[in-house]
């Protein structure tokens, strides 16, 4: 008996599924592979959307016009404006705002965060509690620590700011713009505008060093 139910479940999710990615297609929504896409009920499309294969799209989910969602994302409680790429291996959490021109690449992980107008960030990063400007770049390998173990706190990037790779974003903070950050940093303080934060140790040489396994 318990093998049915779970067969039946099982049918009525694939049939299900079946009549969502038809009306995603009798919509205009350009559906690769359908068979690997999963849509909820309330997902919403705009004109032109583009949905690569083995991607999931959970709940509260909008994506508007022109817009391109690459293969293995995953997707839920996110607002996804015009002419934006996600992925490949994207993760959007719940409240995440993706405004025009946005660029969220691979492996890249928001949550509670608005990134504005024609800002990037496009490889290995974790962007939550956030709020990114128009025109920023985040490099890869760039954190909000949002979490001090006890509560969440937020980070705040301006406009035309560029966040080098592999760096440490310590909440609360802000980031005020047209100021760079240095790849590499671990940045607790609040950056003026028009400067360059660096924390960087400096970088020791020995000459003629041999190993161990060298004596």
């Amino acid at each position: 008996m318990k093998r049915n139910n779970k067969l039946n479940k099982a049918n009525a999710y694939r049939l299900s599924q079946e009549v969502l990615r038809n009306k995603a297609l009798a919509k205009g929504v350009n559906l690769i592979a359908p068979e690997t896409i999963f849509i909820s009920k309330d997902t919403s499309f705009g004109k032109n959307v583009t949905i690569e294969p083995y991607v999931v799209l959970g709940p509260k989910v909008k994506i508007g016009n022109n817009s391109l969602i690459k293969s293995f994302s995953h997707i839920e409680g996110t607002k996804i404006e015009k002419n934006v790429v996600v992925g490949p291996y994207a993760r959007l959490r719940e409240g995440t705002i993706l405004k025009e021109n946005t660029k969220i690449g691979n492996f890249v992980e928001t949550k509670k965060s608005n990134i504005n107008k024609n800002s990037k960030v496009n490889h290995l990063s974790y962007i939550g509690d956030a709020s990114i400007g128009m025109n920023s770049n985040i490099g890869a390998g760039t954190i909000t620590c949002n979490y001090d173990g006890v509560k969440k706190s937020k980070t705040n990037i301006s406009d035309n700011v560029f966040i080098g790779s592999n760096t440490s974003l310590v909440a609360p903070i802000k980031i005020d713009k047209d100021s760079v950050v240095g790849a590499g940093s671990v940045i607790t303080k609040n950056v003026k505008k028009k400067t360059l934060a660096l924390t960087r140790s400096s970088q020791l040489e020995v000459k003629n060093y041999k190993s161990k396994k060298q004596k």
